[in-house]
């Protein structure tokens, strides 16, 4: 094991993470206020949205530390609406503190009203104390930017 990191037998690591990535995920789908949301960040986290950065400004940059992450949140917040978040397909791998899970939403980009169905996918890392230190998101950057200008059907 690294230094530093406290023993813990694999399935209840395996189990611990499930359980953080889990409590994050639903605090986000059921749209609980930011400071609930952040509450599952480390103070050096970084959250990533990968796309290019001239098709959505949370797209393709990288948003550090606590505020950092205040930051993209609020972003999203004042750019996107969504409802019907469900998260399935948990991949936990305990040795690296890593999760990946696949969500679906339904998006509305709110200064045009155009709403569009998404399967995404997170990449969480934790620490030790299970907080999310990294945070990167593969989503449909093609459909927010057409629903950023109004031209999704």
């Amino acid at each position: 094991f690294p230094p530093n990191r406290h023993y813990m037998a694999p399935q209840t690591q395996r189990t611990a993470l499930l359980d953080a990535a889990q409590a994050f995920c639903n605090t986000f789908a059921q749209q609980k206020p930011l400071d609930d949301v952040l509450k599952h960040f480390s103070e050096d986290a970084v959250c990533l949205e990968h796309g290019l950065q001239r098709l959505a400004p949370f797209l393709g940059r990288e948003f550090s530390a606590l505020d950092g992450t205040k930051d993209y949140f609020t972003l999203i917040a004042d750019l996107l609406s969504y409802e019907n978040m469900q998260f399935s397909d948990y991949i936990v791998d305990a040795e690296i503190l890593k999760v990946s899970v696949v969500g679906t939403a339904r998006f509305t980009w709110k200064s045009t009203g155009n709403s569009w169905d998404e399967v995404f996918t997170y990449r969480l890392s934790f620490n030790e104390q299970l907080k999310v230190k990294r945070y990167e998101v593969w989503a449909d950057s093609g459909a927010a930017y057409l629903a950023s200008e109004g031209q999704l059907a």
